[in-house]
């Protein structure tokens, strides 16, 4: 059952588009992933979809609900994170909680369950104001907020952005529990590492899909072999490297370059690696 679609949206801010003839749909119970840099147009189109702005073209319908003509109903029924924390501060984490289920007419106890593994690393803070929690600790509360009225789809945009390594590993075992228990999840990250921990991914580039996937068939379609050259001074081998005429394509990644050979015969010279979901996004953006 398809729990999302969209067809050709499109949005411009002034002159400028945010995003360009958008379609997809997404499962009902699939941790759907928008993966995409900064200003690609990832939260434009999350606030198209949880009907706080409008398109200026295109539709989408979230289960059997248009999202200008029903948006009331759709707000019922998914729940959604925004990119920058935007609970109340000045409230305590337990305050917050009992705000947000009384908005959807619920108690908290009524949902409880859908929430206690995550709000569970909060009790021992529940009478903190939320304005002074942790990151990782933000994120969890601004979940379990979005959960307490039991949605049947879950936006978060970019949720582990600013986050520290373990608490971001904690968050995606979180939403593979939800996963568990039925909830749609869409969710957009500029980490390519997070990409494969969904079911299928689109790539967003200029407020374009490039490509729409599952992530083991988006790498296997990255077309040539790749290459990993290392060094000590970046520049000097980024330099070097694009001015041999038989590599086609170089990108630096951390302490090495990733390249590819227009004669892979000469392959033997450099190491093979195999591609990552990012190798594939940083060829189809040239």
């Amino acid at each position: 059952m398809k729990v999302l679609k969209v067809n050709n949206i499109s949005k411009k801010f002034n002159s400028e588009y945010a995003l360009k003839n958008i379609s997809f749909e997404v499962e009902k119970g699939e941790i759907f992933g928008i993966i995409g840099p900064d200003g690609a147009g990832k939260t434009t189109l999350f606030r198209i979809l949880t009907t706080l702005i409008l398109s200026d073209s295109g539709n989408a319908m979230i289960i059997e609900n248009d999202i200008i003509k029903d948006y009331k109903e759709i707000r019922k029924i998914l729940g959604y994170m925004p990119g920058s924390f935007s609970l109340y501060h000045d409230l305590s984490v337990e305050e917050n909680l009992e705000f947000f289920a009384s908005v959807f007419n619920v108690s908290i106890e009524d949902n409880y369950y859908l929430i206690k593994d995550i709000y569970s690393h909060l009790q021992l803070f529940k009478k903190r104001r939320a304005g002074n929690l942790s990151g990782g600790m933000k994120q969890k509360l601004a979940l379990s907020c979005a959960l307490i009225h039991k949605p049947e789809i879950l936006f978060l945009d970019e949720p582990t952005t600013g986050v520290d390594p373990v608490s971001r590993k904690e968050f995606w075992q979180m939403l593979k529990r939800l996963q568990n228990q039925g909830i749609t999840i869409i969710v957009s990250t500029p980490y390519m590492d997070e990409a494969k921990l969904c079911d299928r991914i689109a790539l967003i580039n200029k407020g374009e899909f490039i490509d729409i996937d599952s992530p083991e068939a988006i790498i296997s379609k990255f077309p040539k072999k790749l290459f990993r050259v290392e060094g000590d001074n970046m520049p000097i081998l980024l330099k070097q490297l694009r001015e041999n005429a038989n590599i086609e394509t170089c990108y630096s990644f951390g302490d090495s370059c990733h390249i590819t050979l227009k004669d892979e015969k000469e392959g033997i010279n450099y190491k093979e690696i195999k591609p990552t979901i990012e190798d594939y996004f940083m060829r189809l953006s040239e």
